[in-house]
């Protein structure tokens, strides 16, 4: 019974299990009793809408499989490869990092999952004496590039366009263009930060 016990803690205590247990409890936190009913009614509007257009599993998919795809990076020890072939080349740590986040976040959209990305696979690079203001520069790049590209493998994508009601179109000339500027922005002033600093 121990044993069963504890495989039923970790079901019940998984992260869909436990979202779809908050969406569902939070019907009862807005009943018309507790809020009135027009707060009630434009609460329970906006769940149908959010649960016909799928955002919700959308986001639970996207986060998953790009949690999975930066273990395999670490676990076949590529991350690491790469970072030491680049540095035998010669190429600056903050390109290299920037470049890591840019290509992690480019092929499986989680802006968070490329930031814990690069910087896993940056640190062997990192010299015993770097400064705190390297470390910054270095932290400014890896998350310049975590935010470029945002498209459709990215759940931020996705929110953007499901809740301000604009297409997919819409989305890549607003959305993307703005994180694909604010990414380079950041960057190029990382960049001019180290050569000054």
């Amino acid at each position: 019974t121990r044993l069963m016990l504890k495989n039923t803690h970790q079901k019940i205590s998984s992260p869909s299990v436990s979202l779809s247990d908050g969406k569902f409890s939070s019907y009862d936190a807005f009943s018309p009793a507790l809020i009135g009913s027009a707060l009630s009614s434009l609460f329970l509007n906006n769940v149908e809408y959010s649960i016909r257009s799928y955002c919700f599993y959308i986001i639970i998919l996207l986060t998953g499989a790009g949690g999975v795809f930066k273990q395999v990076l670490v676990n076949t020890g590529t991350g690491e490869m790469l970072a030491n072939y680049f540095a035998n080349e010669g190429v600056s740590i903050l390109l290299f990092a920037f470049l890591a986040a840019v290509i992690v976040r480019v092929l499986q959209g989680s802006s968070t999952v490329a930031m814990i990305t690069a910087a896993g696979i940056t640190a062997p690079l990192l010299a015993v004496d770097i400064s705190e203001i390297d470390k910054a520069l270095l932290v400014i790049a890896i998350a310049s590039g975590a935010s470029i590209l945002s498209h459709v493998n990215d759940s931020g994508f996705w929110l953007v366009s499901k809740y301000l009601g604009i297409n997919e179109t819409q989305t890549f000339k607003s959305w993307t263009l703005m994180t694909t500027i604010l990414s380079v922005t950041g960057f190029v002033t990382v960049f001019i930060f180290s050569l000054i600093l």
